[in-house]
C-alpha cells in the first residue's frame, strides 16, 4: 500500500516512526519547512526522519497548493494521513488517495472538536477523552470514525502526560488502522454532530492567570497550558512570571489578604490567594531576575 503522510509536530513524527517500524514507510512525506517551526510550540523535524527511511519529501505551508496536488499524485498513493496539520484539507486533496484520507484528533469526537483539545480537556475538568482516527471529509474533525480509544482523565493531568497518552495511542492505532484499510472494508462510523462541541484557538497570552478564579481552576490553567505548550503567567511589578507547577496550599482559612497577593514564602516558592478563598502553592516558576516576589506583593490584574 503506497501512502502519503502529512505533518509537522512531535505527534507526526511518533506516527510516521510507528509506520516505519512496521514496514509502511510512506512513498511520500509532507511538511512545513524548517524555517516556519515556530509555528507549532511542539514542531518536530519530519524530514529527517522520512529521508532516513528512503521517503520523499515535500515542503508545504498550503496543503492545498496545486503543486503539493501535483507532489501527491505523482507517488499514485492509496491512502494519505495527515496527523498534526493545523489546515483544513479540501476536496481535491482528500481526492488524490484513492482509499481516502485519515486525521487524528486527540479527543473523543464529537466531543471536543476544533483547536488547543489538549488544554482545553484539562480546563473543562473532563473525566474521559479519547484518541481519535477519523477519515477527513469539508468540516472540522467531523468525518466518519475509524478508530477511537476511551481513558481517563487523571486528577493530576498536565499537558504533557495528556499529550504522551495521546501519542502512545497513536503509535498504535495508526499501524492498526493501515491494517484495517488493507482488508479492503475498515470502519466509517457516522459521528452524532448533535452531540459535537467545538474548541476555539487558545495563544500564548491566554495563559494569563486570573486570580479571581478559583484555586482549582488556577491549577487546572497551570497544568493544561504547560510544556509542550507556552505556559501559565502572571505579572508583578512588570516583570512576566511563568509557573510551571503549583499545588492546593493546606490551612489556608488562615491567610486574610487579597486576591492574587503573595501570603508567605514556602520551601519551594510562594503562596497565592485566589478568588475563592483558597491558596495555591507555587512549586515551579521562572522570571527574569530569578526572585520570587515578595510577601504581601500583589500580581497585576492585566498583561502590560
Amino acid at each position: 500500500m503506497r501512502i502519503v503522510f502529512v505533518g509537522a509536530v512531535e505527534s507526526s513524527k511518533i506516527a510516521l516512526e510507528a509506520l516505519i517500524r512496521t514496514g509502511r514507510a510512506p512513498a511520500l512525506v509532507i511538511t512545513l519547512p524548517p524555517e516556519l517551526a515556530g509555528r507549532h510550540s511542539d514542531y518536530a523535524d519530519v524530514a529527517v526522519v522520512g529521508r532516513t527511511a528512503g521517503c520523499a519529501v515535500c515542503y508545504a505551508t498550503d496543503i492545498n497548493h496545486p503543486a503539493v496536488l501535483e507532489a501527491m499524485a505523482s507517488v499514485e498513493p492509496d491512502l494519505t494521513f495527515v496527523i498534526g496539520w493545523s489546515q483544513v484539507c479540501r476536496q481535491p486533496f482528500r481526492d488524490v488517495a484513492r482509499l481516502g484520507t485519515i486525521g487524528f484528533h486527540p479527543a473523543a469526537l464529537p466531543h471536543l472538536r476544533g483547536r488547543a483539545v489538549i488544554p482545553w480537556t484539562i480546563i473543562r475538568d473532563e473525566d474521559v477523552t479519547g484518541s481519535t482516527l477519523f477519515w477527513l471529509d469539508e468540516g472540522i474533525d467531523s468525518g466518519p470514525i475509524l478508530l477511537q480509544r476511551l481513558f481517563t482523565v487523571a486528577d493530576d493531568e498536565t499537558a504533557g502526560s495528556l499529550y504522551a497518552k495521546h501519542t502512545t495511542n497513536l503509535s498504535e492505532m495508526v499501524v492498526e488502522a493501515a491494517t484495517l484499510v488493507e482488508t479492503d472494508n475498515p470502519p466509517r462510523i457516522e459521528q452524532d454532530h448533535g452531540q459535537a462541541s467545538y474548541c476555539a484557538k487558545r495563544t500564548a497570552e491566554d495563559g494569563l492567570i486570573d486570580w479571581n478564579a478559583s484555586a482549582g481552576s488556577v491549577l487546572r490553567l497551570i497544568r493544561a497550558v504547560g510544556a509542550p505548550y507556552p505556559g501559565a503567567f502572571s505579572i508583578y511589578d512588570g516583570e512576566r512570571i511563568r509557573i510551571d507547577a503549583a499545588v492546593q496550599f493546606e490551612n489556608s482559612g488562615r491567610f486574610i489578604g487579597l486576591v492574587g497577593q503573595v501570603q508567605c514564602h514556602s520551601k519551594r516558592g510562594f503562596v497565592v490567594l485566589c478568588g475563592d478563598g483558597e491558596c495555591i502553592d507555587v512549586l515551579a516558576w521562572a522570571s527574569p531576575t530569578g526572585r520570587r516576589p515578595p510577601v504581601h506583593g500583589k500580581f497585576d490584574r492585566h498583561a502590560p
